[in-house]
């Protein structure tokens, strides 16, 4: 049975996106990370939002460019929107609703984690009660604004798994309770 984890990259200061949703601010914190590295083979299929899937790249400009996990990462990918394209990438399936984004997210992530990308998604998966987990890996920079990383969700419990560092920063990864 699948497990859903938001894992993410965020400053200290609790941002996971910059103003305007700039996601540049992370290309000096993709280095190394085991923990990162050992989780991608762990992941059956992505549940991003539309921002998410539609928005800046860290990897602009670099091998792995547009591609989940700067290509490290492949399979079936699942974009939760109101605004469904007429022409959509063949290899995304875009889902208008949360309960059928979740249910075809599990399916075909089987006994896999399905990752969730975004923070809109990420809360609505929380307040649905479906994220089982939840991987921040804290980059030692301030942003001072952006995209929070759990914007108007709380208080939600949490039971630390494990800490681990990295060349990239800190892994913090929980239980959702």
């Amino acid at each position: 049975m699948a497990k859903f984890l938001y894992s993410v990259t965020m400053s200290a200061d609790g941002f996971i996106a910059g103003p305007g949703g700039d996601m540049q601010w992370m290309r000096p914190y993709l280095g190394a990370n085991a923990e990162l590295d050992a989780l991608v083979p762990q992941i059956g299929a992505i549940l991003a939002g539309r921002r998410s899937h539609d928005g800046d790249d860290p990897h602009k400009g670099q091998p792995g460019e547009g591609e989940a996990f700067g290509g490290g990462w492949d399979g079936p990918e699942f974009v939760l929107t109101h605004r469904i394209p007429a022409n959509p990438n063949p290899w995304v399936t875009f889902v208008d609703q949360l309960p059928t984004a979740i249910t075809a997210a599990a399916e075909a992530a089987g006994d896999k984690y399905v990752n969730v990308i975004g923070a809109d998604v990420a809360r609505q998966c929380l307040e649905a009660g479906a994220l089982d987990e939840v991987l921040l890996i804290v980059a030692p920079v301030f942003l001072g604004a952006g995209t929070r990383v759990f914007a108007g969700a709380g208080p939600v419990r949490l039971a630390r798994r494990r800490v681990t560092e990295a060349a990239s920063g800190t892994n913090l990864w929980f239980d959702v309770l």
